[in-house]
């Protein structure tokens, strides 16, 4: 697997297209946070890490409405290892004007474009969330 952080984002976008509760992800400290900033910006309910003899992995609890509609209406991998997207601290993306959340690694750690934002630092911007 070439990008792992893609394949996460494609792992939960599937499993919300398909009415899914939970969803299981290998591990990695960069996955873990952002899944993280999913919690804390309410775009999942719970998530929880489970282990296993081998890396572990990320069990996501998917948040709905009443009407069985997602939280998660869009996930977009920005920064790529092909093509690596960084911003500088006046460049960092707003998305859906605030409703959504630009998840970047700066050297603060994994930030949201808002911290990322307050705290004066630019960096990589990994995904945006909506």
């Amino acid at each position: 697997m070439t990008d792992p952080i893609a394949d996460m984002l494609t792992r939960v976008r599937n499993a919300t297209m398909a009415g899914h509760r939970k969803v299981d992800i290998p591990s990695s400290r960069v996955k873990r946070e952002i899944a993280r900033i999913m919690k804390e910006r309410g775009f999942i309910h719970n998530l929880a890490h489970v282990e296993d003899n081998r890396q572990g992995y990320l069990r996501l609890y998917l948040k709905y409405t009443d009407e069985e509609v997602s939280a998660i209406q869009g996930l977009q991998r920005l920064s790529r290892p092909g093509l690596r997207r960084y911003v500088k601290k006046t460049e960092i993306p707003r998305v859906l004007n605030g409703l959504g959340v630009a998840v970047m690694s700066t050297p603060s750690g994994i930030l949201c474009g808002d911290e990322a934002r307050q705290a004066g630092v630019g960096g990589e911007v990994l995904c945006s969330i909506w």
